[in-house]
């Protein structure tokens, strides 16, 4: 049988391939792709704990984190392609927009 260690493992180890992806990655896709594993990862905690405790307010969490990742998505997005239009690359330590 599967237990709630099995879980936090999983997601342990998800959250970490994302930390890693954010940290080492400059492509911008690639980290917003890093940082959707993320909050997929932390959403395996949530409905493990709310699957273990018996409490369906872990699962409502888990929709309200999806609704955040969909919009940050859809605004990441639109950045890299704004950036990729000024500046034709989406490697981030080639833009260089903010600076003086």
């Amino acid at each position: 049988m599967i237990e709630l260690n099995h879980y936090l493992v999983l997601s342990a180890v998800l959250f970490s391939i994302g930390v890693i992806g954010v940290l080492i990655r400059r492509n911008a896709i690639i980290i917003f792709m890093s940082i959707e594993l993320m909050l997929n990862a932390i959403n395996i905690t949530f409905i493990a704990f709310s699957s273990f405790m018996g409490d369906i307010h872990g699962q409502i969490f888990v929709f309200m984190v999806l609704t955040v990742a969909a919009a940050e998505a859809a605004i990441g997005l639109a950045i890299v392609i704004a950036l990729f239009r000024n500046k034709e690359t989406i490697n981030i330590d080639e833009i260089n927009i903010l600076k003086w």
